[in-house]
């Protein structure tokens, strides 16, 4: 049985931890009874090992193995700095 990992983008809303970013993910789902698009958004915590993103940053992560009681999403790249 192979499963794939969940890749996410979002954006990064906190930086004071360290080795630890705070991302805001957002997805846009179909309402199945009214058919209209809702968006729904999560703040996950990303394991950043050399401290490389800053607030305001797109960032891509993937799931990975639990490294600490709350995070379970590893950063794998920097997609857009912030301005």
């Amino acid at each position: 049985m192979i499963t794939r990992k969940k890749v996410y983008t979002g954006e990064v809303v906190s930086d004071k931890m360290d080795k630890t970013v705070v991302v805001l993910i957002t997805t846009r789902q179909l309402h199945p009874l009214y058919k209209k698009y809702v968006t729904r958004t999560k703040k996950v915590k990303v394991h950043d090992e050399h401290n490389s993103a800053q607030m305001g940053d797109r960032v891509r992560v993937v799931e990975c193995r639990p490294i600490s009681r709350h995070k379970s999403w590893r950063l794998s790249g920097i997609i857009e700095r912030a301005k």
